[in-house]
């Protein structure tokens, strides 16, 4: 069965190289391509890397909202970024989308804080914090 769905794989890919070669343009997909490798190899990596330094002691709650925050941003970076947007028509992007993403990563960011917050406050009337807490 596994050489089977090797075998339909293949086709695919073939079918999908034969597209390629037939209907575009190899050379401007392969500098596409190559863009896409410098991109994630040199820039993405190296800094998912250096965030993942910079918060490997801060807790899970801060590891995954600076995940989630990434992730947001990439997602939003062309509207950010206003790719797409003409002069001559106004209802393409129409919103200040880096005050939006500035509101969301603050949002994330009090979600991150949150849980330390609570244990301070609680810790400062005087009362203990649950073991689930500490």
């Amino acid at each position: 069965m596994r050489w089977v769905l090797y075998a339909a794989g293949a086709a695919l890919v073939g079918l999908g190289f034969t597209g390629l070669f037939l209907d575009s343009g190899p050379i401007g997909w392969a500098l596409w391509f190559g863009g896409v490798v410098v991109a994630h190899d040199g820039i993405l990596v190296p800094v998912v890397l250096l965030i993942g330094l910079a918060v490997r002691r801060a807790g899970g709650a801060v590891r995954a909202v600076a995940i989630v925050a990434g992730t947001v941003t990439l997602a939003t970076l062309p509207t950010v970024l206003a790719l797409g947007r003409r002069a001559d028509n106004p209802s393409i992007l129409p919103l200040d989308y880096v005050r939006n993403l500035l509101l969301v990563l603050g949002v994330l960011a009090l979600a991150a804080l949150a849980p330390r917050l609570w244990r301070a406050a609680r810790r400062k009337r005087g009362g203990r914090a649950p073991e689930s807490d500490r």
